[in-house]
């Protein structure tokens, strides 16, 4: 389990994608920040580490890894936005095809404690 912080913009989806390949999700719940949004699917926004934690589960039961890279991060002061092309693809648990790709629009916070956290989670950002 990492819950290492996150010391530059740059490597927040980094570190999304290899706590998700590890299937560590308690690292991926330690990359939020208090009050976090996570957008699962397009227009269907969760809060709470409860409901997180439940759309986060359904990503990782398909058993696949992703593939993360980071297009480009703006920042002022505390404030960032990281936007990345992820890709999860291969054969699901159920022996069905998965291909599911997106290009993310993340709102991140920085403290010097936690690092930079997401405040907005939303893979499906360009939708």
């Amino acid at each position: 389990m990492s819950t290492t912080p996150v010391t530059a913009l740059d490597q927040l989806n980094i570190a999304f994608a290899e706590r998700f390949n590890a299937r560590d999700i308690e690292g991926l719940l330690a990359l939020n920040a208090p009050d976090a949004v996570f957008v699962p699917a397009p227009g269907h926004p969760v809060t709470g580490e409860a409901s997180i934690r439940g759309a986060l589960e359904q990503f990782l039961a398909l058993g696949l890894p992703i593939t993360m890279s980071v297009r480009q991060v703006h920042q002022t002061g505390a404030v960032g936005l990281a936007v990345a092309d992820w890709t999860i693809e291969g054969t699901g648990p159920d022996g069905s095809e998965v291909f599911l790709s997106g290009s993310t629009a993340d709102v991140a916070v920085h403290d010097d404690e936690h690092g930079w956290r997401y405040a907005i989670d939303n893979p499906f950002g360009t939708v």
